[in-house]
C-alpha cells in the first residue's frame, strides 16, 4: 500500500476546520484514491459522487437554493446514510459540475457535514471553482510522489529516513553501505517516476517494459486530454509537450520558442504554455535577472525551463532501452537533465516556486529559491567534477547578494567547502520550503495620538 503525506495534511484539515476541501492535481496522481482513504478509515459514513461518470448526479444543483434540498437529494442517491458529524461527503470531478461552487456555500454554512472536493487540472478550467467564496473552501494541490514516499513505498524504513534526515540536518556523512543504497533508489525512481500506477506496477512485477507502457499510457491520456479539451491549440500543446526531452537535453535547457516556429511569438502562445502548467502537466522554471529577494520582482516571464511534472514520464520519452542505460550509468545518457527534472518535480512538490539565474557575466545557476528569508541557490550535479560550478562561485562571492548558504546536490556523501554544501542528490527530498513561520507580532507606538 502506497502512503502519501498528502493523506495526513487532509485528515489534520479535517480536525481543525470546519471549511470545504478542494483537492487539484493532474490526472493519475492519486487523488482520488487518497481521499477515499481518509474517508473510509475516519468516518463512520463516507459519502463519494462522481460527476464525471454519473451524469444524473449534476442534477442535484438544479432549482435549488438551500442546503436542505441539496441534502435531500444527495441522500436518495447516496449508498451510505447522511450521519450528522460523522459524514464525509465527497464530491470527485467537479470540473464537470460548475453549480457546485454555489452548493458548496450551503452545504458549509449548513453544518452537519464535512465535504472533500477534486477535480482534474488536466484539460479542464477549475478557475470557478478555485474562486470560491473566501473562508468556506481551502485548496490543497497533489503531486506525484515525491522521493520520500518512493523508497517508503520500496521498503525503506522510518528509521532509516529518520536517520538520512540527521545526517542532513548536523551535515554529517551518511553510511557507505546506505548511502550506495539510496543512491541505486534514486537511479530507479528516475525511471519509475511517482505516478501511483506505474510505481505499483514495479512494485508488482519490477518489470520495467511494463512500467514504460503504463507511463506510455498516461501520456496518451494526456494527449487525448490537450485534443479533447483545447482543440484550437492541440497542435501547439503537443508539440510543446512532445519538445521537452530534446530541449532539456540541449546546452542551456532554455526552451526555445523558434523550435516551435521560427517567427514563433511567446506573447500570441503564452497560453498554451500556461495551459501546461495549470493542467500540472509541465513545470516552468523562469529566470530571474538577480538573485536577490523577492525572486518574483526579477522574474522573466519569457525566459524559463520547461520540465515534465514526472521524471519518469521524461524517462518514458527518450530512446527505447533509456531504463537500462540509467542504471547501469552509461556515458552516452545526459544525466543533467534528467537529474535536473528530478530536482524540479521535488522542489515543486515541496512548496517552492521555481526559478534559475542567469547571467552572461557570471554564468547560471540551476535553480534558485527563497529558504528562510534568504536565496537559496542550488546546483545539480550528476557527473564527477560537481565541485566545478564558476556560476556559484561568482554568485557566492559577489557581496552585493551576501548571500550565505549555498546547495550542491551530486552522488557522493556529504561535505562542506566554506558556505557551499555538498549533500547526495537523494537528500533533495528533506528541502522543504517553511510552511508555518513563526507569527510576526508588530505594534505600532501610538503614543500622544490617543484620545484616551
Amino acid at each position: 500500500m502506497i502512503e502519501r503525506k498528502i493523506e495526513k495534511r487532509i485528515r489534520d484539515f479535517l480536525e481543525r476546520e470546519k471549511k470545504a476541501l478542494l483537492v487539484t492535481g493532474a490526472r493519475q496522481v492519486g487523488k482520488t484514491y487518497s481521499i477515499r482513504k481518509v474517508g473510509k478509515e475516519n468516518f463512520e459514513s463516507f459519502i463519494e459522487i462522481n460527476f464525471l461518470e454519473d451524469r444524473m448526479a449534476q442534477s442535484l444543483f438544479d432549482n435549488v437554493d438551500n442546503s436542505a434540498g441539496i441534502l435531500l437529494r444527495i441522500s436518495a442517491i447516496a449508498n451510505q446514510p447522511l450521519i450528522p458529524g460523522k459524514t464525509l461527503i465527497f464530491f470527485d470531478e467537479v470540473q464537470e459540475c460548475k453549480e457546485i461552487v454555489t452548493a458548496i456555500k450551503f452545504l458549509v454554512e449548513d453544518g452537519n457535514y464535512r465535504y472533500i472536493l477534486s477535480g482534474s487540472l488536466l484539460g479542464v478550467d477549475l478557475k470557478d471553482i478555485r474562486s470560491a467564496p473566501v473562508g468556506y473552501m481551502d485548496i490543497f494541490e497533489m503531486y506525484p510522489l515525491d522521493f520520500e514516499e518512493f523508497i517508503r513505498a520500496n521498503g525503506v524504513s522510518k528509521l532509516v529516513t529518520d536517520s538520512l534526515r540527521e545526517s542532513f540536518r548536523n551535515r554529517t556523512p551518511v553510511d557507505a553501505i546506505v548511502h550506495k543504497k539510496m543512491m541505486d533508489l534514486f537511479l530507479l525512481y528516475l525511471i519509475v517516476g511517482g505516478m501511483p500506477s506505474v510505481v505499483v506496477h514495479y512494485l508488482e512485477t519490477n518489470n520495467l517494459q511494463e512500467v514504460a507502457q503504463e507511463q506510455r499510457s498516461i501520456l496518451t491520456l494526456y494527449r487525448q486530454d490537450i485534443a479533447k479539451y483545447d482543440p484550437e491549440n492541440k497542435l501547439y500543446l503537443e508539440e510543446i509537450l512532445e519538445l521537452i526531452p530534446s530541449e532539456l537535453n540541449s546546452k542551456n535547457k532554455r526552451f526555445i520558442l523558434k523550435s516551435l516556429n521560427e517567427n514563433f511569438k511567446f506573447s500570441r502562445y503564452k497560453n498554451s504554455f500556461l495551459w501546461l502548467k495549470n493542467a500540472g502537466v509541465a513545470l516552468p522554471t523562469f529566470c530571474v535577472a538577480e538573485p536577490t529577494i523577492p525572486l518574483l520582482l526579477n522574474k522573466s516571464v519569457n525566459l524559463f525551463k520547461l520540465f515534465l511534472s514526472d521524471v519518469g514520464l521524461l524517462a518514458s520519452m527518450y530512446m527505447d532501452g533509456i531504463q537500462l542505460k540509467l542504471l547501469n550509468r552509461e556515458k552516452d545518457i545526459n544525466f543533467g537533465s534528467i537529474y535536473e527534472n528530478a530536482a524540479a518535480q521535488e522542489l515543486k512538490a515541496h512548496g517552492y516556486d521555481l526559478y534559475y539565474f542567469n547571467s552572461k557575466k557570471q554564468g547560471e545557476l540551476d535553480f534558485i529559491v527563497e529558504q528562510d528569508g534568504e536565496v537559496l541557490p542550488i546546483e545539480i550535479k550528476s557527473g564527477k567534477d560537481y565541485k566545478r560550478h564558476a556560476a556559484l562561485d561568482n554568485v557566492m562571492s559577489n557581496r552585493d547578494y551576501a548571500i550565505p548558504t549555498a546547495f550542491v546536490f551530486q552522488n557522493d556523501n556529504i561535505s562542506i567547502d566554506g558556505r557551499v554544501i555538498y549533500l547526495p542528490i537523494y537528500m533533495l527530498m528533506f528541502l522543504e520550503r517553511e510552511t508555518n513561520p513563526l507569527p510576526q507580532i508588530y505594534r505600532l507606538n501610538l503614543e500622544g495620538l490617543s484620545t484616551e
